[in-house]
């Protein structure tokens, strides 16, 4: 577990952000919930019909889940070694609360044409209102944007504080693999 804390009102419930941009995502799409914590995106997409990998250093939490067959929980350490889906891609790539810049250069490559990221992490400014306060877990200012608009098209991107449930400094980014996407036509 990283020192983040969850972004929504309480530990299982969906984040707002992902709320908001879930119907982009195609219908029965498959979708890679990185650093899936508890599960909670894991369980309500695929509660909505879609295949979910969810991928976690410790799955204990997932123990609900590993019955459902539309869910593919895998353990991995995600920060060592080679990225693990270099012969797979995905509707969606899911990544809340968890940051790990080398993964930048990958997500792109994960996503399927028309694929959908939606990442939502702390950032600096974050040490003033708790955890986690080291620079290595915090985007500096626009890094987030930066590291997605060169090879994806941005829907909607956000900085700033946040007051609930807490206070804390966040980047959020919602972006589609490719121009021109029909997906764009929803929002």
């Amino acid at each position: 577990m990283t020192d983040s804390e969850p972004a929504s009102t309480d530990e299982g419930s969906p984040s707002p952000w992902v709320l908001r941009f879930l119907h982009l995502i195609p219908p029965g799409g498959r979708v890679l919930d990185l650093a899936c914590g508890t599960g909670r995106h894991t369980r309500l997409l695929a509660e909505r019909g879609h295949p979910v990998t969810a991928v976690d250093i410790d799955v204990s939490g997932l123990t609900s889940l590993r019955d459902n067959p539309h869910i593919d929980i895998r353990q991995i350490d995600l920060e060592t070694g080679t990225w693990p889906f270099t012969s797979e891609q995905f509707a969606a790539v899911l990544v809340c609360n968890y940051l790990h810049r080398p993964h930048f250069a990958w997500l792109t490559d994960t996503l399927l044409p028309g694929g959908v990221l939606l990442m939502e992490t702390f950032a600096q400014g974050n040490e003033a209102y708790g955890r986690p306060r080291s620079p290595d877990h915090l985007l500096a200012p626009g890094e987030l944007l930066a590291a997605c608009s060169p090879r994806l098209q941005v829907v909607a991107y956000e900085h700033g504080l946040e007051r609930l449930p807490r206070p804390a400094i966040r980047q959020r980014i919602c972006a589609l693999n490719g121009s021109g996407c029909a997906a764009l036509n929803a929002v």
